[in-house]
C-alpha cells in the first residue's frame, strides 16, 4: 500500500519521510499583494486556527531533482503500468516531470485525489474508515479499513475521530495543506522562521512563511509555505535545495474552490473486472512462545532536517536492482548503490537495506555501518 501511495508524489513523500517532508504553480511575489504584517508565530497560529474543512481544486507539482532523462525503452515492459513492477514508467514520470492532480476534501475523513494521465487514471479515495487505491492501467484496486482511534491535534484545530495507520495512504497528504502541516510539525523545532514577500497563489493573497534549517548537514536549503491570508489554508509548498536556483519541489494549487464537494465523489465501487486486493493492516500473526524479538522494519536516526530512515531488506529489492533503469539512475559507492538527487540521497546497501535522507552520502554510509 505504501508503494502505491509513493507513486502519487514521490518527491514530496520523500521529503516528508527523510526530513521528518518549469511549469510552476502560478505564483506572484510583489509589493502589490498588500496584507497586514504578521510574524512567523502569527502565521503558524493562522494555519492552526483554520476552520476550512471542505475544498476542491487542481494541484500542480513540479520536481527538479537533477535526475537524468532516461531513454525510451529503459523501463522494462513488464513493469510499465503495474503497481507491482520494480520501477514503473509512472514512478519515473512523477520524479522527473510535472504532474497535475484533482483533489477533493470534505472534513478529516473524506478525501479524493485523482492523477489523470494520458489514457489512464489513478485515484486514492478515503471515505470514513475505507481507503481505496485504484489504477486504471491494470484495472487494479487495493482496499483497506482504518482502525478508529482518537487523534489529538494542535490546540485550536478540530479533533479527528479517526486517524489512519502511518503506512496507510492519506489522500490529503497530496495536497499543499496536508504536506505543509506535516513539514511544520516535523521541522519547526529545528528551524529558523521568517516571512518573505507576500505572494498570490491561485488568485488568492497569501503570506510566505519560510523555514530554514538550523543544522548544516542537510541538502535542503529552505521550505517556503504560502498561507492563504483569509482562511489560513496552506496553498503552496516550495522546497529548495542548497545551491540550486530552481525549486527542487514545487506543489501548489493552480485553482481552489472552498465549496463542499459532492458526496458522490467519495463513493467508490470497483469497476467491472477489476482485481481487488484486500489489505488487513491490523492483523497480527500469533507469536511463538519465547520467540526472540524481531528488529523493526524501519528505523529513524536523528530527527528533522537531517533525519535518516533505514528500511530493512525487502524482497522486491532484488528485482529492482536487475532493471536497466535502476542501473542508469544509481551509481556504485562504498557499501552499495546510490540514488542521488539535489534534495535527498538513497543508499541501496549490498545487504538489501534502503537508507535514505536529505543528508550527505557520507552520513548515509555512517548510519548504514552503525546498524
Amino acid at each position: 500500500m505504501s508503494r502505491n501511495w509513493l507513486r502519487w508524489a514521490p518527491a514530496a513523500a520523500a521529503v516528508v519521510v527523510v526530513a521528518g517532508v518549469a511549469i510552476a504553480v502560478p505564483t506572484v511575489a510583489n509589493a502589490s499583494v498588500s496584507l497586514p504584517d504578521k510574524t512567523p508565530t502569527q502565521i503558524l497560529e493562522l494555519v492552526a486556527s483554520s476552520n476550512v474543512r471542505a475544498f476542491s481544486g487542481t494541484v500542480e507539482e513540479t520536481s527538479d531533482l537533477g535526475l537524468p532523462s532516461l531513454p525510451a525503452g529503459s523501463v522494462p515492459s513488464s513493469s510499465r503500468g503495474s503497481s507491482s513492477g520494480a520501477l514503473s514508467a509512472a514512478d519515473l514520470s512523477l520524479l522527473t516531470g510535472p504532474n497535475s492532480l484533482r483533489v477533493y476534501v470534505d472534513g478529516p475523513s473524506k478525501a479524493r485525489v485523482q492523477n489523470l494521465e494520458s489514457l489512464a487514471e489513478r485515484d486514492v479515495i478515503r471515505n470514513g474508515s475505507d481507503v481505496w487505491v485504484y489504477d486504471s492501467k491494470d484495472n487494479s484496486v487495493a482496499h483497506t479499513t482504518l482502525a478508529s482511534r482518537q487523534h489529538f491535534v494542535r490546540p485550536g484545530t478540530t479533533p479527528q475521530a479517526t486517524s489512519p495507520d502511518p503506512t496507510t495512504p492519506d489522500p490529503q497528504d497530496a495536497t499543499p495543506a496536508g504536506l505543509a502541516k506535516k513539514l511544520i510539525a516535523q521541522l519547526e523545532p529545528t528551524s529558523t522562521l521568517s516571512v518573505d514577500s507576500n505572494v498570490r497563489v491561485a488568485g488568492r493573497p497569501a503570506y510566505d512563511l519560510v523555514l530554514t534549517p538550523k543544522v548544516t548537514d542537510t541538502l535542503i536549503g529552505s521550505v517556503s509555505i504560502a498561507v492563504d491570508a483569509e482562511t489560513g489554508v496552506p496553498l503552496q509548498v516550495r522546497i529548495d535545495a542548497r545551491g540550486q536556483k530552481t525549486p527542487a519541489v514545487n506543489i501548489g494549487f493552480s485553482s481552489i474552490d472552498l465549496a463542499t464537494p459532492a458526496a458522490s465523489l467519495f463513493a467508490f465501487s470497483a469497476p467491472a473486472g477489476a482485481k481487488v486486493t484486500e489489505i488487513n493492516q491490523h492483523a497480527t500473526a500469533p507469536k511463538a512462545p519465547d520467540a526472540p524479538a524481531t528488529k523493526p522494519t524501519e528505523t529513524v536516526t536523528g530527527h528533522g532536517w537531517d533525519a535518516v530512515v533505514t528500511v530493512a531488506a525487502a524482497n522486491s529489492l532484488g528485482t529492482l536492482s536487475q532493471s536497466r533503469s535502476f542501473g542508469e539512475l544509481t551509481t556504485a559507492v562504498a557499501g552499495g548503490r546510490l540514488l542521488h538527487t539535489s534534495l535527498f540521497n538513497v543508499l541501496f546497501t549490498s545487504d538489501g537495506r534502503i537508507v535514505a535522507g536529505s543528508v550527505s552520502v557520507a552520513r548515509l554510509q555512517e548510519v548504514a555501518t552503525a546498524q
